[in-house]
């Protein structure tokens, strides 16, 4: 059900917000055992702020515009009052004293929170497999992974268990889930949205998005937690477009451009490509023209991401010393020693080995050859970009090279689990907004997705060719109801 859809539903009576409450979850009760999508389910929350819309409705108040719509939230985004772990040791019994600028903007537009989602720890990671409260399991085949570091989100939305929910995306974070479990996630431009209660992993490639189920809703999230935030250093003080005024406008002369480098990657399965390509010429087939284009660093991104990101995480996960507040290491002689047991057994291995490198990375005698080196590699990516979309309005990749793969099939190879992230993680790097969407299965049924990027702040072009794909495309039409996963 499409966030406009249940809004009318809302306004006619036709279904009370308690009611859908109560059957999300007991959609979650039914099938998250074998998910485990959340961390916690705010179940009593959840109702009482079902019962106030209702009330609000049934005296005759104007409904705000996600009005009763269940919702879940990464675990990485405090919530006041409410555990925010980032699914790490180090954090299981944080509870945040304030609210994150997003979820604030949420609860105050009639959003419900229905639980927190699991994450890779501290979102480092590409499968969800790295939680200290367990895996999440795909909805479309339980063994397989959902994605990460937002494969909790990602998976709840996919198997029915919210309408809608928030992840965090610093390299591929909200789109590589999206397509993995086939819904749509959007990465917006870095600085549209605030990251303040957004629980740092790497501060300059961070940012806050939406998935849902259909591009409309993503739409109707991202228009809500959009906005300058005085209290993120970082956000953009520009206005806020209306995003689904747009949705249903033609693309017909729009020029797509279709990266080279993308197509040409070694260990790209024929069928995600295919089906990507088949997706372009759909695109044509509306109007818009096909323009191959060359992105000559695009590959050298994922090698700048792995050391600026560690670096940062470096120095945000510093805080962690046992001193402050989350997990300290008991029965320890001395401040040092208490120290370093804190974060050897409170954070988990890839957490520790992201740590390692970017201390290695910043350290002495290293920090010209690698930090500095890869940011200037990072500007020669920005330069790209900027000279692609001299040329195209929007970019055209696949999201992912693989479909979903097995759970545990990089537990001993860290470097190919960093590669799922090969095609994503430049718009990071360029802090450019880019969307994923479902466009077509591979021969075992598993969603294949596409990548759409814009240049800066020209998320309503994104969000219009991706509504015009999705509503058009003959594959789109035949994906399965959510409620016939994980039955």
């Amino acid at each position: 059900m499409a966030i406009a859809e249940w809004l009318q539903k809302l306004k006619v009576g036709e279904l009370s917000a308690r009611e859908l409450v109560d059957q999300q979850l007991a959609r979650i009760k039914s099938v998250d055992n074998e998910l485990n999508a959340y961390v916690q389910v705010t179940a009593e929350r959840a109702r009482k702020d079902a019962d106030r819309i209702d009330k609000a409705r049934l005296a005759g108040e104007s409904l705000p515009p996600l009005a009763g719509v269940p919702l879940a939230i990464k675990d990485n985004l405090c919530t006041k009052g409410i555990r925010t772990t980032c699914s790490s040791k180090m954090l299981e019994n944080f509870v945040p004293p304030y609210e994150s600028t997003v979820t604030q903007r949420l609860w105050q537009a009639g959003g419900i929170l229905i639980g927190k989602t699991n994450l890779d720890e501290f979102a480092m990671g590409s499968s969800t497999e790295t939680s200290a409260f367990g895996a999440t399991s795909n909805p479309w085949d339980l063994s397989k992974v959902p994605g990460g570091s937002s494969g909790g989100s990602a998976a709840a939305v996919a198997a029915g268990e919210c309408m809608a929910s928030l992840g965090s995306d610093t390299g591929g974070s909200i789109r590589q889930p999206a397509s993995f479990c086939g819904v749509v996630g959007l990465k917006p431009t870095y600085g549209r949205v605030s990251r303040y209660g957004l629980v740092a992993f790497a501060s300059s490639l961070d940012q806050v998005g939406p998935f849902a189920n259909n591009v409309a809703d993503t739409a109707e999230l991202l228009k809500v937690i959009a906005g300058f935030d005085p209290l993120d250093s970082t956000s953009l003080k520009v206005p806020v477009p209306d995003y689904s005024a747009t949705l249903n406008d033609s693309i017909k002369g729009l020029r797509i451009g279709i990266i080279k480098e993308c197509f040409d990657q070694i260990g790209l399965d024929a069928e995600v490509k295919d089906s990507v390509l088949s997706a372009a010429n759909h695109l044509q087939s509306l109007g818009a023209e096909l323009v191959d284009i060359t992105c000559p660093r695009f590959n050298d991104g994922i090698a700048t991401y792995y050391v600026i990101a560690p670096s940062e995480a470096s120095a945000n996960l510093a805080r962690y010393d046992g001193v402050k507040y989350g997990f300290r290491s008991a029965n320890t002689q001395s401040l040092s020693e208490m120290t370093a047991l804190t974060r050897s057994e409170g954070f988990g291995s890839e957490v520790q080995r992201r740590i390692l490198i970017g201390t290695y990375a910043l350290s002495a005698g290293y920090v010209d050859a690698y930090y500095k080196k890869a940011q200037q590699v990072r500007t020669l990516i920005r330069r790209d970009f900027d000279n692609a979309f001299n040329q195209v309005d929007v970019l055209l990749t696949p999201t992912s090279p693989t479909t979903a793969f097995t759970s545990g099939a990089h537990e001993n190879d860290p470097l190919g689990m960093y590669l799922a992230d090969l095609l994503t993680i430049p718009a990071n790097l360029a802090g450019l907004p880019a969307i994923s969407l479902p466009c077509g299965f591979d021969q075992n049924g598993l969603p294949i997705g596409l990548q759409l990027m814009a240049n800066v702040l020209d998320e309503a072009r994104l969000l219009q060719v991706a509504h015009q794909y999705e509503s058009t495309a003959e594959v789109m039409k035949a994906r399965p109801n959510t409620a016939e996963l994980v039955p």
